[in-house]
């Protein structure tokens, strides 16, 4: 087994939630510059998160979208110049359609 693998630097950190107003003290490994003074007093490293057990939406049971970079707008706007796109494919196949039906007729 391969020695020295796992960190051992581990020492209480706060990460925090602001989203939910959610912070827990824990062990980790986790490096951070920023502070912050706990319930009993001291002063620990801080990580701030996205989300945590009191804003995921499996733990709250309500269905919530944080979109930090803008994802799900990006989703949106592709999927709606795909439609556009098809409509206009449509649009064109159809007078296709009524150029050749017309063309036949004469």
């Amino acid at each position: 087994m391969k020695t020295n693998l796992h960190p051992t630097d581990y020492r209480p950190v706060v990460f925090s939630d602001d989203v939910a107003g959610f912070a827990f003290l824990t062990q980790s490994t986790a490096q951070t510059n920023d502070t912050i003074k706990w319930e009993d007093g001291q002063e620990y490293p801080l990580v701030k998160v996205h989300i945590s057990s009191a804003s995921h939406p499996f733990f709250t049971g309500e269905e919530k979208i944080i979109d930090t970079e803008g994802r799900v707008d990006r989703y949106k706007a592709k999927f709606a110049a795909a439609e556009a796109r098809k409509e206009q494919l449509a649009s064109k196949a159809k007078k296709a359609a009524a150029v050749k039906a017309k063309k036949s007729a004469e």
